[in-house]
């Protein structure tokens, strides 16, 4: 008989990192007059998410269920590579998803749903997640060699319909857990794939470069998690550059909110401009770099600097993004060359370095690399 895992609420150490940012949520929760039930619905949220953003800060990181699979192992970037063992077959790298229901209540990690390999369930959100973690695991296989999060083939673990009109989606270490929204200002979180690429991303970062919460490591670490949500929806889309939306967590509002997104990286400040919401405060040139004591010092603000830069980069070289910019930033992500506190100056001369290193010196890539950083008021030389 397998044993199901124990309910639990989620853990006071794990670290939560939701899409929806703080500063947002605020303006929804002071919106009373206009949206009664996502009022409440934001100010529960605030509540609960606060005490994780501030152990995510702390640098608290992911600790995922031991999956090991014969004949693999992982070098130092978390990449698949063969065992010297000899005699072991190596397999294909796959999926191994685990969709659960938490059925409404607060309690991790639910009802087990969907396992790998089982037909849809005609519950959109599982049916969602399920699909949106398979193309999450698509990229990182086969564009960049990495099996999973942890590079060695571990679950990829979900729960939809977390708590009441929960107004957030979140990878608290070991799994992805979706809210449904409100209803009035936010739908289900799972209809947008690159909510989902965004989230398990910071698995990644969190066992790779390590980048802490706060300030400027903290908007990278925010940055990277957006670069590889919006790689992941093109990856999945067949989008080019130039086709491309960049826009992170498209589909997220309801027609209510005069908005396209949460984000948008090719236009930072441009994703929605609501009567009641406001515009959009995302900065995309340094010069107006957000001071606040807000958001960990403002990470999902101040990630529409390095954004922009990834995407003016991007657009300049066309084609497939995740085919040249996507593999310098996964480079610098996991080549073991930042630390946790480094800020823009370091990250953007690594990303010059990485695309030198795999393009050449005097490459275009290299090239349009620079071009983007400059563009947003930071010289990676």
């Amino acid at each position: 008989m397998t044993r199901m895992p124990e309910a639990r609420a989620p853990r006071a150490d794990r670290p939560r990192a939701g899409i929806v940012p703080p500063y947002l949520l605020l303006r929804i929760a002071a919106a009373e007059e206009h949206y009664d039930v996502a009022a409440e619905a934001a100010r529960r949220s605030l509540v609960r998410d606060e005490p994780m953003r501030e152990l995510r800060a702390e640098g608290i990181g992911t600790t995922l269920a031991p999956h090991e699979h014969p004949g693999l192992v992982a070098d130092r970037g978390g990449r698949t590579v063969e065992a010297p063992a000899p005699g072991v077959a190596i397999r294909e790298p796959a999926p191994d998803r685990r969709i659960s229901d938490a059925e409404g209540v607060e309690s991790l990690p639910g009802r087990l749903v969907r396992a790998e390999g089982a037909p849809a369930t005609g519950d959109a959100s599982t049916d969602e997640a399920y699909d949106g973690l398979g193309e999450v695991f698509a990229l990182f296989a086969r564009a960049y060699g990495r099996d999973a999060i942890d590079g060695r083939g571990a679950p990829l673990d979900a729960t939809v319909h977390f708590g009441d009109r929960y107004d957030n989606a979140f990878w608290d270490g070991e799994r992805m857990v979706f809210g449904d929204g409100d209803g009035e200002v936010f739908r289900g979180f799972t209809q947008s794939l690159s909510v989902i690429g965004h989230e398990l991303a910071h698995g990644i970062t969190e066992l790779t470069a390590r980048l802490r919460y706060r300030d400027q490591s903290g908007a990278l670490n925010e940055h990277v998690s957006d670069v590889f949500g919006a790689l992941v929806e093109q990856y999945a889309m067949g989008q080019d550059a130039a086709a491309a939306t960049w826009l992170i967590g498209e589909g997220v509002f309801t027609p209510l909110v005069e908005g396209r997104a949460l984000r948008s990286m090719l236009d930072p400040g441009s994703a929605y401009d609501d009567d009641v919401l406001g515009r959009d405060p995302q900065p995309g040139h340094y010069r107006d770099y957000v001071r606040t004591d807000l958001d960990n010092g403002g990470v999902h603000l101040n990630s529409g600097i390095p954004n922009r830069a990834f995407a003016l980069a991007a657009v300049d070289l066309g084609g497939f993004a995740w085919e040249h910019v996507g593999h310098v930033w996964y480079d610098t992500l996991t080549d073991g060359v930042l630390g946790p506190d480094d800020g823009f100056a370091v990250f953007s001369a690594a990303t010059l370095a990485a695309a030198r290193s795999r393009f050449g010196i005097a490459s275009r890539e290299a090239a349009a690399v620079a071009a983007g950083w400059r563009a947003v008021g930071i010289d990676p030389e």
